[in-house]
């Protein structure tokens, strides 16, 4: 043999032995970009559905221990009525409740501050039968006897209504159930479309190697073989968009939350705050946050795993019916 052959033999023999073995599933056959981007996006919205409901959750929280903690009556003036004894006669027979912490009567320009929105400012509420207020605060913890306190101040005959904010209490406590169930099922329904897009992607992969799998399958590789080489691909591709989109959502709350501080003083800031509080989902939103993007991830791989392996039942069906 000349030296040339033994020098090209030896070449060939190093090119053989350093060559390193082709992955089964190789990244060119999957939409690596455009998976990312996908999973990214659905845990973006799956992060902010979830961010939502819980700040619906949190300030309704909120506003059920505001209400639950203040009872309201109302007198309406009438013509040869003293109003203002009536006040306070009102405020004694209601302090007199046991359960009660306060009694404090809204004064005329109290009551002109709240309705400066709708009437303006310089209204002679004298002029309209406008009720007069007296706010009570009851203890929490050992609540008075409403049935109580309104016989009380029927046994007065002034016309005092009392409101105990129930209905109000009742709504709210169901608004955020409400909120709750419904903020879930899109969240579901967001998972589902990521589990979907990620079988789809899974089956072009396989398609594309397809005749790969299929010989490694028929020469004795087992099926949870080939499907774990599907799950580390996925799992990875699944880790980068869930992390992607959960660092979006995360820097959206974040932003939200600067622009009610900054914008405090404006309409739109103070109803915004209003309904939702200054958007400042806690920790447990963002560790919610965190396991929204590790589910997310998780699917990516189970899917891509199930997927691998319902292909490869499908193949061996054909196959025990020959033999």
């Amino acid at each position: 043999m000349t030296d040339a052959a033994l020098s090209s033999s030896g070449i060939n023999a190093s090119v053989r032995t350093s060559r390193a073995p082709a992955p089964i599933v190789p990244p060119a056959r999957i939409g690596g970009n455009a998976l990312v981007a996908v999973i990214a996006i659905m845990t973006f919205l799956s992060c902010l559905t979830l961010g939502a409901v819980t700040l619906v959750r949190d300030t309704a929280g909120q506003w059920e221990t505001q209400i639950a903690r203040e009872a309201t009556i109302q007198i309406q003036p009438r013509e040869g009525f003293d109003i203002e004894d009536a006040l306070t006669r009102t405020a004694l027979t209601a302090s007199a409740v046991k359960g009660v912490t306060g009694v404090r009567v809204v004064d005329p320009d109290a009551t002109a501050r709240l309705l400066e929105p709708w009437l303006g400012k310089g209204v002679d509420l004298n002029a309209l039968p406008v009720p007069r207020l007296v706010i009570v605060t009851i203890d929490p913890v050992n609540p008075p006897d409403f049935a109580e306190m309104r016989a009380a101040l029927d046994a007065q005959g002034l016309g005092a209504r009392l409101d105990d904010h129930r209905t109000w209490v009742d709504r709210l406590v169901g608004m955020a159930h409400s909120t709750v169930i419904a903020g879930l099922a899109v969240l579901a329904l967001m998972l589902a479309a990521t589990a979907l897009s990620v079988a789809f992607a899974t089956r072009g992969a396989m398609s594309g190697a397809g005749h790969i799998i299929e010989v490694l399958h028929f020469v004795g590789a087992e099926a949870r073989f080939i499907a774990g080489e599907f799950r580390r691909h996925f799992l990875w591709i699944g880790l980068k968009g869930a992390g992607a989109g959960g660092i979006a959502a995360v820097l959206a709350f974040l932003g939200f939350g600067i622009w009610t501080k900054v914008n405090m003083a404006t309409p739109g800031a103070d109803q915004s705050a209003a309904l939702f509080g200054q958007f400042h989902i806690g920790a447990s939103g963002y560790a919610g946050v965190a396991l929204v993007a590790l589910v997310v991830a998780g699917i990516t791989a189970l899917t891509s795993h199930f997927t691998v392996v319902a292909f490869l039942s499908d193949i061996d069906v054909p196959r025990n019916e020959q033999s």
